[in-house]
């Protein structure tokens, strides 16, 4: 019997960070799928409790962009598009970047529509922004501000 090969995978995380008007998210991943999966949770942590949103309903969600910058915020625009007009939040994606370097995004994002009931509010988000935007999917980081 073969032993089986151990991979160490880094887990996708995100997190806020405070800027002097908005506020900004980072994320960082062992891949580029994982970075922008982890940019689009990172927006919703922003926006609710993640941990009472439920995966019930599936949307499919794409974008594309003429460089990297430009698909990042072509990619959290159309998730706060989605958020803004369904009222959808999201609990967990799963992304494929298309081309190298990605020029484009297809995700399934798993959710609900938002529950005052169950849902808190957090802060509101009202747009994505290139301001000191920053990418790296060779190193599975990036920092995103966005308007509040």
């Amino acid at each position: 019997m073969l032993p089986r090969a151990v991979t160490r995978r880094r887990r996708r995380r995100w997190g806020s960070f405070p800027t002097t008007a908005d506020e900004g998210i980072w994320a960082t991943a062992d891949s580029a799928a994982g970075v922008f999966e982890a940019l689009g949770l990172g927006l919703f942590a922003l926006q609710t409790d993640l941990r009472a949103v439920r995966a019930r309903e599936d949307r499919i969600v794409h974008a594309s962009g003429p460089d990297l910058p430009g698909l990042v915020v072509a990619w959290l625009g159309e998730l706060l598009v989605l958020h803004q007009t369904e009222g959808f939040v999201v609990r967990d994606i799963s992304a494929r970047p298309v081309g190298s370097p990605p020029t484009a995004i297809l995700a399934t994002v798993r959710g609900e529509r938002f529950d005052p009931e169950r849902h808190t509010t957090r802060t509101e988000v009202k747009a994505i922004t290139f301001h000191r935007l920053e990418v790296d999917l060779r190193r599975g980081r990036a920092r995103v501000i966005v308007d509040i």
